[in-house]
């Protein structure tokens, strides 16, 4: 993209999204949406531009299908062991915290991680520590620590590191 294109139209993507959510949300292509369309659209992008953080690239793009298939797959099988659980008797429940050694390295692939751990139903992302050595995780149930902790560094935080490349 030419330097003139890019000062002028920095993220084409978002502005494509942004001038189609706003005729859908208004579900109208009158003139006058379609002006305000295209000067959210050329705007806000120009304006947040300078705001942007470099972030890392998908380095394994197979990778990272494999790995939303796996969370996917995660949630459906946590939802239907949680439900089993809560529906149980309560006193057996041992919720718990639990440190996470982080291997992974950037603001982006520890916020995945964090995000698909919460995503996951019994496992709750409570805390990143500031040196991002550590990741804080409440459990519903808690069996065995080690286990879990090898499960999350397994199943999720290989592949962020093979989808990244760090």
């Amino acid at each position: 993209m030419s330097a003139v294109r890019r000062r002028w139209l920095p993220m084409p993507a978002q502005s494509l999204i942004l001038f189609l959510v706003w005729l859908l949300l208004n579900n109208s292509v009158a003139p006058g949406h379609l002006l305000l369309a295209t000067f959210f659209a050329l705007v806000i992008p120009w304006l947040v531009a300078p705001m942007q953080m470099e972030q890392p690239r998908v380095v394994k793009h197979w990778v990272a299908v494999r790995y939303t298939l796996t969370v996917l797959y995660d949630i459906l099988v946590a939802n239907f062991e949680v439900a089993l659980r809560v529906l149980g008797p309560t006193r057996k429940l041992q919720p718990a915290f639990v440190a996470v050694p982080l291997d992974v390295e950037g603001a982006l692939p520890i916020t995945i991680l964090a995000s698909t751990i919460s995503l996951t139903p019994g496992t709750v992302s409570a805390e990143v520590s500031e040196d991002r050595q550590w990741i804080y995780i409440h459990v519903l149930h808690l069996e065995d620590e080690r286990a879990l902790i090898d499960q999350i560094k397994s199943r999720y935080e290989t592949p962020i590191k093979e989808i990244f490349g760090c």
